[in-house]
């Protein structure tokens, strides 16, 4: 794809903004810290904010906030606007459906989008298998329902999830999660039932080939856990917030044959790695799995709330009638903008957009690797790429770079996550509608603040 044709490509994103960084204040401006004060009087003190300004507009690759000042935008609300904040077939379809109705409840009386996005979802997951899907409103959700519905197909209640993994915030799903501070740090107790298996992590399990990789996890089921106990492995293909981890190859196929192999139900959280982020429409397909389940959120609806199950027929249709759904799951509005989404992903060129946004990412971190060893790994596939930080000396996390290279690039008007277990991990996830030129513009500015920022 050329910077031309990506330009072009942001329109769609964003139709009306000029993508350009911008800066007419500092980051915050007046107007910000005014609407900052009014959060911390009204706002739960628990809900925390990456970047002090407030957005009055966004689409394509920028922000706009209500000082007026147009940021960079590599994180893309957490992967969520892939095909741009204001997409006009998305903004059409909302704004056609919400004026017909907005609600009826599909448990009481459906309406036919629900419908149309199953099928899409049945269409579009991997494996050409019968399949089912169900609707919700956020990944944690659909996350807890699989597993209800693996529960239900299996007669077991052991779930397996890994190291690293993040899986939502819910009482079930903060079981599954990982990191303690800040998703489960004082939650407790969690839903039992729930057993930590090591995942592959090649900077950081001592070369283990992903074979090897997956015949230790495999041990640890067997030996502590008993594969007729398991109901479900859940796993994210690529590890999200425990810092973009890719495993080695071999260990995913590995895990689901011996799933396959033991009645286990293998789920993969596509939360954050679905529709068109690694450059495929679903991570799995890099690592030639098919997964029984599949979870879906965040990208799937352009911004709106819409989260799925989908999976094989005979285990999604394990659950008994009224066993699933929620008075919300599958909004006729959501469902209208997923459509719309789709057919973005499907016909917009939206996953080589991801491609070539990754082949920037990766390029250009790898060449200041070779010369800054405080880059200790550049990784990822398609626009779903990691920096992780390392002393240098000792190859241990430092999180603290991290924050530091992370909040320059913030006062100069560019938005970018961290994440990892450790926190030592800057991810990018830009819009797939992002100007490579505005790509090029926001790396260069946090290369600099990396060059600039001091060691510890």
């Amino acid at each position: 794809m050329t910077v031309t044709d990506s330009a072009a490509l942001a329109l769609r994103g964003g139709p009306g903004l000029v993508q350009e960084r911008r800066l007419v204040t500092p980051i915050p401006g007046a107007r910000s810290v005014e609407l900052m004060e009014r959060k911390r009087a009204a706002v739960a003190g628990g809900v925390g904010t990456t970047m002090p300004v407030f957005a009055q507009a966004a689409g394509g690759g920028v922000v706009i906030d209500v000082d007026g000042n147009s940021l960079i935008d590599l994180g893309s609300g957490i992967a969520v606007t892939g095909v741009g904040n204001a997409h006009p077939a998305v903004a059409a379809a909302v704004a056609e459906q919400a004026a017909r109705f907005t609600h009826t409840c599909f448990m009481i009386t459906p309406y036919d989008g629900y419908v149309a996005v199953a099928e899409a979802l049945n269409r579009l997951t991997p494996g050409d298998h019968e399949k089912r899907s169900v609707l919700f409103n956020s990944g944690a959700e659909a996350v807890e329902n699989a597993v209800k519905i693996a529960r239900a197909h299996t007669g077991r209640q052991a779930v397996i999830a890994f190291d690293h993994a993040y899986h939502g915030r819910t009482n079930l799903t903060m079981a599954l999660t990982a990191k303690a501070v800040p998703y489960k740090s004082g939650f407790g107790p969690f839903a039992p039932e729930v057993y930590r298996a090591p995942v592959s992590y090649p900077l950081r399990d001592g070369g283990l080939s992903g074979p090897d990789a997956a015949a230790a996890a495999i041990r640890m089921i067997e030996k502590q856990v008993g594969a007729a106990n398991v109901a479900a492995i859940i796993i994210e293909p690529i590890l999200g917030e425990g810092g973009f981890i890719v495993p080695a190859d071999g260990f995913l196929p590995a895990l689901v044959d011996w799933a396959n192999a033991n009645g286990v139900v293998f789920i993969a959280d596509e939360v954050q790695t679905g529709f068109g982020r690694t450059g495929r429409m679903f991570a799995s397909e890099h690592f030639g799995i098919v997964p029984d389940l599949v979870t879906t959120a965040k990208g799937i609806a352009g911004g709106l709330p819409l989260s799925a199950v989908t999976g094989r027929a005979e285990i999604m249709d394990a659950v008994h009638a009224g066993g699933l759904g929620g008075t919300y799951g599958g909004s006729p509005v959501a469902c209208a903008a997923t459509l719309a989404a789709i057919d973005a992903f499907e016909n917009e060129g939206l996953c080589e957009a991801a491609e070539s946004i990754g082949e920037i990412i990766v390029r250009r971190f790898r060449e200041l690797a070779a010369s800054d060893p405080r880059i200790g790994d550049v990784r990822g596939l398609g626009a779903m790429i990691a920096v992780e930080f390392v002393h240098p000396e000792t190859g241990e996390p430092d999180p603290e770079l991290t924050a530091r290279v992370a909040a320059s690039a913030h006062t100069q008007g560019v938005i970018v996550l961290t994440c990892g277990t450790y926190g030592n991990v800057i991810r990018f996830l830009p819009p797939l509608t992002i100007p490579l030129e505005l790509l090029v513009e926001g790396l260069d500015i946090v290369a600099t603040a990396l060059r600039d920022a001091p060691t510890n």
